[in-house]
């Protein structure tokens, strides 16, 4: 898949994007802990904090027996995981504690670490040094037959409360179990509308179509509670201030989607992951009024839908379908209205009748994604749920006064068959 050049976002064209942050905003970015008091005010998921160090005389105050691990041990401005340990267990009987990566710490050890984390040798920002304990996040299941021992972490781009592009970064043996691109983690681009991975990358060059370690493919894993994720991480956005950013999250097996922490200044290997371009989805979001998270997901759904993500769920086989196929399209209160439709490849969006969206109770305010520019002018664009042959699906449609007049009063696009064969009319 190619991408033009004109979509991507290159260094200094993020510029751009990253002053539209205040100072407050970005003063997030740059401490864990500040975030972690954002956060835990607007009752947003992160995980929980055992003990903060600001000088070396904390460490005569801590009793490291009753600390649970697994925990989780980083410098509070730190990045590119610079001075993380990950501790998986404590050795029965012993002040013994093993890391992710096998090696055996002694209490001295830890106490070592952190001394130096507060000597400042691992933090990227600031004069003043701290380290954090705090739980660490176990793998979901979804992703333990791809991970190697450490816990994948998704990125989302947010700009303008709408999610922009997103990534799973996945632990390698050779990113000693840290989902670092630096280190050598593997990225998955993933698709906006459904959470189904789409294009692998391993470290930060090196495209691939299968997992190096078991052969699996990259493509085709569904991450859980999608939604949730995207909401979450526009959330985070909105109540540190932050237009553009990326939210990097775990996902708890039983809590859900948590945020890690939030950046200002995100990298752009995400467009690698993705064969997409940043600078594109970026322009298309600008200026849009977006009321809140769950808008802003169903924008992004309806924006960055990926065509590659059809094919996947269409590999047990092609529907065919006529060039006028009955459709049922529903509505709210368990509405729903059988109607013709035309398939009209001309169109990249599908179009709607004003009078049967507004009949179904689909042009109400809080349906309404944004309004786009017709030959009849500006017209609301508006998320509508439909079948064809039974398969069920929801995409963005134009509603039109044109249809209003015409036989067919659902116009499907080229973005609405992908997954299908048109055939003859019926």
């Amino acid at each position: 898949m190619s991408v033009s050049p004109s979509h991507i976002l290159g260094m200094n064209a993020r510029y751009k994007y990253t002053r539209y942050n205040s100072a407050k905003s970005k003063s997030y970015g740059f401490s864990k802990l500040k975030t972690k008091e954002l956060l835990t005010t607007f009752n947003i998921p992160t995980a929980q904090v055992y003990h903060i160090f600001t000088s070396l005389q904390n460490l005569d105050d801590v009793n490291w027996e009753v600390i649970p691990a697994p925990f989780v041990i980083k410098p509070a401005s730190g990045s590119a995981g610079k001075g993380i340990i990950v501790i998986t267990h404590k050795t029965t009987d012993k002040s013994e504690w093993i890391t992710s990566d096998g090696e055996i710490l002694t209490q001295e050890d830890i106490t070592l670490h952190i001394s130096n984390i507060l000597d400042g040798e691992f933090s990227t920002w600031g004069s003043s040094h701290r380290a954090i304990i705090e739980e660490m996040i176990p793998p979901h299941p979804a992703f333990t037959k791809y991970t190697y021992k450490g816990t994948p972490d998704i990125r989302v781009i947010v700009f303008n409360s709408v999610p922009v592009m997103a990534m799973a970064r996945i632990p390698t043996k050779e990113s000693r179990g840290r989902a670092n691109l630096d280190k050598g983690a593997i990225a998955l681009g993933i698709d906006l509308a459904s959470g189904i991975t789409t294009y692998g990358l391993y470290g930060k060059n090196q495209h691939i179509t299968h997992f190096p370690h078991n052969k699996k493919k990259v493509n085709g894993i569904m991450i859980p509670q999608w939604d949730k994720l995207l909401e979450t991480a526009v959330e985070a956005a909105n109540a540190a201030g932050y237009i553009f950013m990326g939210a990097d999250l775990f996902i708890h097996p039983e809590k859900g989607p948590m945020i890690v922490e939030l950046n200002g200044f995100p990298g752009l290997s995400i467009q690698l992951a993705n064969r997409a371009g940043l600078k594109r989805r970026l322009e298309r979001v600008e200026g849009l009024d977006v009321r809140d998270a769950k808008h802003g997901v169903k924008i992004a759904r309806a924006l960055f839908a990926e065509n590659f993500s059809d094919k996947i769920k269409a590999e047990s086989g092609l529907q065919i379908i006529p060039t006028n196929p009955t459709i049922t399209v529903f509505g709210d209160s368990k509405q729903k209205e059988t109607v013709l439709g035309l398939v009209n490849t001309g169109r990249s969006r599908s179009a709607i009748s004003m009078d049967l969206a507004e009949e179904l109770g689909l042009l109400d305010f809080d349906d309404l994604l944004w309004q786009q520019k017709e030959v009849e002018g500006k017209v609301p664009v508006v998320e509508v749920p439909f079948s064809i042959k039974g398969k069920k699906m929801k995409t963005a449609m134009v509603a039109t006064k044109r249809l209003n007049r015409l036989k067919h009063k659902v116009e499907l696009g080229r973005r609405d068959t992908q997954g299908y064969l048109i055939g003859e009319p019926s």
